[in-house]
């Protein structure tokens, strides 16, 4: 129950779980201290994160082992905190493995330090318009044999399974897809929607960025679900993505979910966020 909290951002009722589990005098084993330690990195609790890993030793004699200093890590480097990152990675008792690196990587990324993963590194790069360091990352990838994860978003509608790629024009009814991605975007521009077109890792024109973003799996995803489901429906969208949700996904989603008086369910690679009236369960942290 503390871990389905954590996934779909309730962070504070995990954590109130948590301590009615202390409170009862139940012993909370080293599984209970990774999914209290998740809940903290999902919401951004970094001093209650600390209080929980310190509590896991000193308080229940429990020595914490690599997941629980990737958790630690984990929410240090969501939270911006990239020196703290490092010198958790740097003193930690054991020999830090990709996922801890890759962590302070991500973070940096999203937080816009450059002071490995090459997709992570080419990425940072192009977020700040390095595009000869892209090219050269890229590069690297191709001589060895590196390949970047294509982005893919899964949705069932009447019991059958549609998977959409970025840009897909595959499925058959892609002409009414497109039709109603013309008009989501045509709304929210009219909702002020302003597109976040650093996140597009291509040296092109910001209206072709802009428009590379209107057809990210998700967005194909969602089109596709409100031309299926009737306007009155209440049930709710429910979308798999393979990959992280992108800013402006996120914020588009948002809005679409207001416009269209949508509840919209997208399970990312790390969380769940619940779309509803324009806001997000994950209160814009993830």
């Amino acid at each position: 129950m503390i871990r389905g909290f954590a996934m779909h951002g309730y962070g504070h009722q995990a954590l109130s779980l948590f301590n009615k589990m202390r409170v009862a005098r139940i012993q909370p084993d080293s599984v209970t201290f990774v999914a209290a330690l998740s809940a903290c990195a999902h919401v951004g609790l970094v001093e209650d994160g600390y209080h929980c890993f310190n509590s896991m030793k000193d308080v229940y004699g429990i020595e914490p082992k690599l997941e629980h200093y990737t958790c630690l890590v984990d929410l240090l480097a969501r939270a911006g905190r990239l020196d703290e990152t490092y010198k958790t990675i740097s003193t930690m008792p054991m020999k830090p493995n990709a996922v801890l690196w890759r962590s302070l990587l991500g973070a940096s990324r999203v937080h816009e330090n450059l002071d490995g993963n090459y997709v992570l590194l080419s990425n940072m790069y192009a977020k700040i318009n390095r595009w000869d360091s892209v090219k050269e990352v890229r590069n690297a990838m191709k001589n060895l044999g590196v390949s970047k994860l294509p982005g893919s978003s899964l949705i069932e509608i009447d019991g059958v399974l549609h998977e959409f790629l970025m840009g897909d024009k595959t499925h058959p009814n892609s002409k009414a897809i497109y039709m109603k991605l013309e008009e989501i975007s045509k709304r929210l521009n009219t909702y002020g929607h302003k597109s976040i077109t650093k996140e597009v890792l291509f040296d092109i024109e910001e209206e072709e960025k802009e428009d590379a973003l209107s057809y990210h799996s998700e967005r194909l995803a969602i089109a596709f679900a409100l031309i299926k489901l009737p306007s009155n429906s209440c049930a709710p969208i429910r979308i798999i993505k393979n990959l992280r949700v992108c800013s402006d996904c996120h914020e588009s989603t948002k809005l679409i979910s207001k416009i269209y008086g949508a509840e919209i369910i997208v399970r990312d690679r790390n969380r769940f966020h619940h779309f509803r009236d324009g806001t997000c369960s994950c209160l814009d942290y993830w």
